[in-house]
C-alpha cells in the first residue's frame, strides 16, 4: 500500500514523543542534550545550566515535524525521550544540561534551564534514563 497523503484520525501512537528536525553541527546520538547555537541551529550542550536548551535527540518520535529537513537531527520537544545523564537522580527530579551533551538533576533550576523531569532513579556515574521533556 502506498499513498502520497493520508487523512484520518489517530487515537494512539506506538512511540512516545513529539519531535522536530533542526539543522545540527553533527549527527548526534540519541539521548544527547542539545542547545540552540553552534554553526547550525542546534549543537551539543557544553556548559552547566545552559539557558539555550533545545531538547534531547529523539530515538523514534510518534510525530516528527519538518521530517524532510536535511543535515538535521530529531529533537524531542514533548513526551518520553531517553536522555544521557550523570550523577544521582530521583524520579521527578528536574533535569538540566551539563557538559558533553548530558543532563543532571538540579534542585532549584533557573528559569529556562530545565529540559524535563526524570522518570526513573539513577545511581551510577553516567548512563541513560527516560526523561519527560516539556514538563517543568
Amino acid at each position: 500500500l502506498t499513498s502520497a497523503a493520508f487523512t484520518g484520525v489517530a487515537s494512539s501512537a506506538k512511540y512516545a514523543d513529539l519531535a522536530e528536525r533542526y539543522t545540527s553541527d553533527s549527527n548526534y546520538e540519541a539521548g544527547t542534550v542539545l542547545v540552540f547555537g553552534g554553526n547550525e541551529e542546534v549543537t551539543e550542550s557544553t556548559q552547566r545550566l545552559d539557558k539555550r536548551i533545545a531538547g534531547i535527540v529523539s530515538t523514534d518520535p510518534a510525530y516528527l515535524m519538518n521530517s524532510a529537513l536535511e543535515n538535521s537531527v530529531a529533537v524531542g520537544l514533548q513526551g518520553r525521550v531517553p536522555c544521557k545523564v550523570v550523577g544521582e537522580i530521583r524520579k521527578g527530579d528536574m533535569m538540566v544540561a551539563t557538559a558533553n551533551g548530558r543532563a543532571r538533576a538540579e534542585a532549584n533550576p533557573a528559569m529556562g534551564t530545565v529540559i524535563g523531569k526524570a522518570l526513573e532513579n539513577f545511581d551510577d556515574a553516567q548512563g541513560t534514563i527516560e526523561v519527560v521533556v516539556g514538563r517543568f
